[in-house]
């Protein structure tokens, strides 16, 4: 054998070797990647095992644990729609997979995504038949959607949550630490005092303006309230006040949301002016109940006065909640000494992100009723005599809280198709559009 023939054996000799190391190296490396990564998130270093659990955890991957500490990672980061993809490819294979469903209800609390949570224990216990742990998170998100307060009905609009920030907080250190077994939730939500965490106040100012293609010229609506959370339910006393058809008019209005249990609250509403362009007086209220299943049913009524007409209308809703989202079907009855009542409807959808502040929201409206958007930018009729004009509405809202602080910015866009009152068949439009900041403290 020559030399060069000698030299270019032992080459490929040594490739092969080296070839093989590598292959028993990397091999070495793929079996403890999964135990780095989890010493690293137990320490509390998320990034980096999040870092090393993207790398092994493919999208066809089967590694069920790898996958379910990759998604508690996002969670524990406050990526929880990240932490929801991972969570649900498990579950959708390992559908008895008791960790993992905890997890996924866990990640769903801390997001305050209390209807999502439901959904997963209601699904859980499919799979797992009965299980204490998965009842007792129930029980929590259950306890979360009957204390929030983000439900619209008809003519007030009641978008605050009250909801335990410090539990979320406290739970999620705990479980980074790997300091947290799953009856702590309990342990936690009992010791920690929520108050201290809830911002009881509210001002929130409103201004919006409608324009129409034809006659009448642009109208202008402000409004300023003060909202404050006591032990009986929010008082919200507010100041109104609209320029349209050139007449300037201020309306002082007061709403009260009694809590009775965690089944049952109210609203009430008085309201009082002396303009042309308001009512003189304004009274309404509705009993709201919690039903099985996140499902909300109202009914209630509502008392009109004007100079020469009075109004009575029979109101009810049915809302529901679903994952994000929030759909709400509000009726309105008018009866008439003509015999000719007039039904009105109203239809809410919200998509909420984050949390119950942040959301988008469309909202479709159409019939006869001497309570909705009539001819104004606000709740309120430009006079008496267009009690039953017909008219649709349509309008997109987009409510988000600030980066470093919990103030609520809110802006809508709408349009109106609206029967004129004085020639009956015929229509005229109106294009509106607002903006909203609440100050909380």
């Amino acid at each position: 054998m020559s030399l060069k023939t000698t030299y270019l054996f032992m080459c490929c000799v040594l490739m092969t070797l080296w070839a093989k190391g590598q292959e028993v190296v990397f091999n070495t490396v793929d079996e403890v990647t999964f135990e780095e990564a989890r010493n690293l998130a137990y320490e509390g270093d998320f990034r980096s095992a999040n870092v090393m659990l993207s790398q092994l955890v493919k999208p066809e991957s089967k590694d069920y644990n790898a996958r379910s500490l990759l998604a508690s990672t996002y969670s524990w980061n406050g990526e929880y729609d990240k932490a929801r993809e991972e969570f649900n490819t498990i579950t959708s294979s390992e559908r008895n997979n008791r960790n993992t469903w905890i997890a996924a209800i866990k990640n769903e609390l801390y997001a305050k995504n209390n209807a999502i949570a439901i959904g997963l224990a209601n699904k859980a216990l499919v799979y797992l038949k009965s299980d204490a742990e998965v009842e007792r998170l129930k029980t929590i998100a259950e306890e979360g959607v009957a204390n929030t307060e983000y439900q619209e009905s008809g003519w007030f609009n009641q978008d605050d949550a009250v909801v335990s920030q410090k539990i979320s907080v406290a739970i999620t250190k705990k479980e980074e630490q790997g300091a947290v077994k799953p009856e702590a939730i309990d342990t936690l939500a009992a010791k920690t005092p929520v108050a201290e965490e809830v911002l009881n106040n509210k001002i929130s100012v409103q201004n919006s303006a409608t324009v129409y293609d034809t006659r009448y010229d642009p109208m202008f609506y402000s409004s300023i309230s003060f909202k404050r959370q006591t032990l009986a339910g929010s008082i919200i006393p507010r100041i109104n006040y609209s320029n349209r058809l050139g007449v300037n008019g201020v309306q002082y209005d007061l709403d009260f949301y009694p809590k009775f249990s965690k089944r049952f609250y109210a609203y009430l509403n008085y309201g009082y002016s002396n303009s042309s362009i308001y009512p003189n007086h304004k009274m309404g209220g509705d009993l709201y109940a919690n039903l099985p299943g996140a499902f909300e049913f109202s009914a209630g009524g509502r008392y009109i006065t004007f100079e020469t007409k009075n109004v009575s209308v029979i109101t009810n809703s049915l809302g529901h909640y679903r994952g994000n989202y929030y759909f709400s079907l509000r009726s309105y009855i008018t009866p008439q000494p003509d015999n000719l009542t007039r039904f009105s409807g109203n239809l809410l959808v919200r998509k909420y992100l984050k949390d119950a502040e942040n959301y988008w929201g469309l909202n479709v409206g159409m019939g006869y009723s001497p309570e909705l958007r009539q001819l104004t930018s606000g709740d309120e009729l430009l006079a008496e005599t267009l009690l039953y004009v017909e008219s649709q509405r349509l309008s997109l809202e987009y409510q988000f809280t600030g980066k470093n602080n919990p103030n609520i910015y809110r802006a809508n866009v709408g349009a109106t198709r609206q029967e004129l009152a004085f020639t009956s068949g015929k229509f005229f439009y109106g294009v509106s559009a607002g903006i909203t900041y609440e100050v909380k403290f």
